[in-house]
């Protein structure tokens, strides 16, 4: 049901394009290949648990958690297709 001058779906739409966005934006963190024995950043040395619970591992803990911190995904709010987007 969609209400003013939207076409039927169009809020589906939206919700699709964004757990579409977040999906695409969570495989593209995914390690790839093998597991690195030192951190990529700080060389510090990667537990083996680590390296069997994260497959492609390239960092540390510390240094990992610095990465997901500068990388925040954003509101959350697709604005694709928004007019008050498009208005501003």
């Amino acid at each position: 049901m969609a209400g003013g001058w939207a076409r039927d779906g169009a809020v589906q739409d939206q919700i699709d394009a964004s757990v579409e966005d977040a999906v695409k934006q969570a495989r593209s963190r995914l390690g790839v290949g093998a597991s690195r024995h030192d951190c990529e950043d700080c060389a510090a040395i990667i537990p083996e648990a680590r390296r069997q619970a994260v497959p492609g591992v390239r960092k540390c803990i510390a240094c990992q958690e610095l990465a997901d911190a500068e990388h925040k995904t954003s509101s959350g709010f697709n604005r694709r297709g928004s007019k008050d987007s498009q208005l501003r």
